[in-house]
């Protein structure tokens, strides 16, 4: 991993540059690395057929890249589905070989990099390697392609790679929903190119390009040095959590003194400065980002006076046991966790919040079982899985869902969720 403790940029240039450069580069021929929900998206997105450009899609599990050569999406995200389908794309799946990889960049107008970056709890930094052997990779087949790093990186990494490597090394935050990749890339709430003053020709073309792609009009359009791309990233995702940790917090007060917390979160909502949004109590943020960029984030603030994004990452914690604490005081038999999922619909249970309220039941010698259709094994962190949703329903006389499903309806006396809204 690369140290990223210079966090020092230069000042941001023009918020929408799009018309003020000429004979921006042509970007034709382009190379995504990376098929989970930010690289699958963006490959689709830019592989539309009006738009002329011709993408291929490298990525080393060899079960996606079958599937996307049969126009099957590997992942639960409607869009996706629709655009493989029904759509015409220059969209070319390819598995990527460590050993076979000679020449695939060579004739690539622009990569991008979209491979996944955990949170290393040891370290305390995102574990950046597969970017940064990716960015090795086509430089040593291209040294002159300009990189696109998609992938949610720590705040400063950017520079570190431009020092590394080379200034043709961009970074573009993506603002994607788990399940609703590629609808958010169609009708993005904004476009941010992170960028510095030699590389304003190129801002404006990758700009020009995913406003071409995108079906919503007036995109906003900024562009600023990569370290603040980065930040802008981060703060927005740790904002979301602290949005969920609020209500979250509010649920419990109201679950504690037997208030209806539904119309508490309405009536406060109603205020136009908060908005009927985002309020869905739940039993804690989860998913592939906001977890780690929290975690990031507060890692970054070392040395620097703060509070509010640390309580962020407690609450979080807090939530999950006042959950299991509330599940355990019911006494029950045997319980039941209705599907791991943070969303509703989803097929994605990594970092999910009730996968620590399992843990937390297991220390006090809970039975458990569990419905998980996206489960093939028997067992799963040492607990049954029940494939039959009846039976399931059956054996178990207390039942917890994150998030609430129609097809509980008639057992909805035995079950226990804080989703009051019913919605993601």
């Amino acid at each position: 991993m690369t140290d990223q403790t210079n966090l020092s940029s230069t000042r941001p240039l023009q918020s929408n540059p799009s018309n003020n450069f000429s004979d921006p580069p042509i970007l034709k021929n382009i190379a995504v690395i990376g098929a989970g929900y930010v690289g699958l998206s963006n490959a689709i997105l830019l592989a539309q057929a009006h738009l002329n450009t011709q993408v291929t899609l490298f990525d080393i599990d060899p079960n996606k890249i079958e599937l996307l050569k049969k126009n099957q999406s590997p992942l639960q995200d409607t869009e996706i589905r629709d655009y493989l389908t029904n759509k015409p794309l220059n969209l070319s799946p390819t598995l990527y070989s460590i050993i076979d990889n000679q020449g695939i960049y060579q004739n690539s107008d622009l990569v991008i990099i979209a491979t996944p970056t955990n949170y290393d709890v040891a370290s305390g930094k995102f574990d950046t390697s597969s970017v940064e052997a990716s960015i090795t990779a086509v430089r040593k087949q291209n040294a002159t392609v300009p990189i696109v790093i998609k992938s949610t990186i720590p705040i400063g990494f950017t520079d570190s790679m431009r020092q590394q490597f080379d200034n043709q090394i961009l970074f573009m935050p993506e603002f994607l929903r788990e399940g609703q990749a590629l609808y958010d890339n169609l009708y993005p709430s904004r476009i941010i190119v992170g960028a510095t003053c030699e590389q304003q020709a190129l801002a404006a073309a990758l700009m020009s390009l995913y406003q071409q792609a995108s079906l919503a009009p007036n995109v906003a359009t900024l562009m600023m040095p990569p370290t603040e791309a980065e930040a802008v990233k981060l703060f927005a995702n740790s904002y979301l959590a602290t949005r969920i940790a609020f209500f979250n917090e509010l649920d419990s007060f109201a679950e504690k003194y037997q208030l209806n917390s539904q119309s508490v979160i309405t009536g406060v909502g109603l205020d136009p400065r908060i908005g009927q949004h985002y309020n869905n109590p739940s039993f804690g943020y989860g998913g592939y980002c906001l977890p780690k960029d929290t975690q990031q984030l507060k890692a970054n603030y070392a040395g620097i006076p703060a509070n509010l994004i640390h309580a962020v990452v407690d609450a979080n914690n807090t939530r999950k046991r006042f959950i299991a604490r509330q599940i355990i005081e019911k006494q029950p038999h045997q319980v039941g966790v209705y599907r791991l999922s943070m969303k509703k619909d989803a097929d994605n249970f990594r970092d999910s919040a009730i996968l620590d309220v399992i843990n937390i039941l297991k220390q006090y010698g809970m039975n458990i079982s569990i419905y998980e259709p996206a489960l093939e094994a028997g067992s799963f962190e040492g607990c049954t899985v029940i494939n039959e949703l009846e039976v399931f329903k059956q054996q178990n006389d207390l039942i917890i869902a994150n998030r609430w499903h129609d097809e509980l309806l008639d057992i909805k006396d035995k079950v226990y969720s804080r989703d009051v809204f019913g919605y993601s």
